[in-house]
């Protein structure tokens, strides 16, 4: 099951909004869609956001074909689509990928052959890149735990948050298929529920053992010695090693630091910006108050109430125990860059 795919004149995406009470799939067929789409989380985590990019770039590339539009237009389309969601590195990364492709050709024919052709191999990449890094991170947590593992997670960073496979919860996946694999504790990771909603779907999909434990105790569960590892994602990882990732990740990596056990992210190279030097330069998205003051629909704050939401935080590079991509492993922790 692909969270993504090409269908020859359109994008076709799971709606992540609806899992897990309902599967559906939705086509993306202009920019803008693409651009509403990322925006409500309908596609969401850094490496699917990539790929969802890459393939905007495609669609404003046939608007411009259908319609005679000057082919400045692909540039403009391509600059919104970036700035959709600001924290998110790979999507950037995504756009101008296909970008530097479709700048050396002329004819808008041959742009939009070049722009598919980039945006396929993009999505074909990160399935390889997903699982090296599943079993890359599989021996690096066998090297650091004797036995079976207990692993906490935070936000989804599995199958869906890629084109398939995952991140995070792949590393958890290939532990599971090396029958060392003893629990997993999903954080339910608030507001809109990625880990009870999309981490558990998956995990149960998979027939992994596992609990859901709200936000708050996710501190707590660490501290009282059930997990042996954490093993989350990230949006951006800065040259220093400092990560952006899931608001609530941070304390785990305290929580982690403070019990003595690996805090280890996951990610593709891509996700790494080495222009950005530190966690501090990093700009953190800030979304709609309604997602923390309403519930279903229905305001369950005071009328008079505001809320602080940030979708992001930033763990120190000094918290890492190690970042571990499609290439490398990498140790914050001992001064290594990235």
């Amino acid at each position: 099951m692909r969270t993504i795919e090409w269908c020859e004149d359109h994008v076709r995406l799971i709606d992540q909004t609806l899992l897990p009470g309902e599967l559906r799939y939705v086509e993306i067929r202009d920019v803008n869609t693409m651009i509403d789409a990322i925006r409500r989380l309908v596609i969401r985590g850094a490496p699917a956001l990539g790929v969802a990019g890459a393939f905007g770039v495609v669609l404003a590339t046939h608007q411009v074909r259908q319609s005679g539009a000057d082919i400045a237009q692909i540039n403009l389309d391509a600059l919104h689509l970036a700035e959709a969601r600001p924290t998110a590195v790979n999507l950037r990364w995504g756009v101008q990928r296909v970008l530097n492709v479709i700048g050396k050709c002329n004819e808008i024919k041959e742009i939009c052959a070049m722009a598919e052709q980039e945006a396929i191999a993009i999505l074909e990449a990160d399935v390889e890149s997903n699982e090296q890094m599943s079993l890359r991170g599989a021996d690096f947590v066998a090297s650091l735990v004797k036995g079976q593992v207990s692993v906490q997670t935070h936000c989804n960073a599995g199958g869906l948050a890629c084109v398939e496979w995952g991140t995070a919860l792949g590393v958890v996946r290939a532990i599971h298929e090396r029958g060392m694999l003893r629990k997993v504790f999903v954080d339910e990771t608030r507001p809109l529920l990625q880990g009870s909603r999309l981490t558990a779907f998956e995990l149960s999909q998979l027939h992994i053992n596992h609990t859901v434990v709200v936000d708050s105790a996710g501190p707590s569960v660490i501290a009282a010695g059930l997990v042996d590892v954490v093993l989350v994602g990230a949006d951006r990882i800065a040259a220093n090693g400092d990560t952006a990732n899931k608001i609530g990740t941070y304390p785990l990596a305290l929580a982690a630091s403070r019990a003595g056990i690996p805090f280890i992210v996951v990610a593709p190279e891509s996700t790494v910006d080495r222009a950005t030097i530190s966690g501090m330069e990093i700009r953190i998205e800030l979304r709609d108050e309604k997602e923390v003051l309403n519930w279903n629909g229905n305001r369950v704050a005071p009328e008079n109430s505001s809320a602080y939401n940030p979708a992001f935080d930033i763990t120190p590079h000094d918290l890492i125990t190690a970042i571990i991509t499609d290439h490398r492993i990498i140790r914050p922790q001992s001064g290594e860059k990235m």
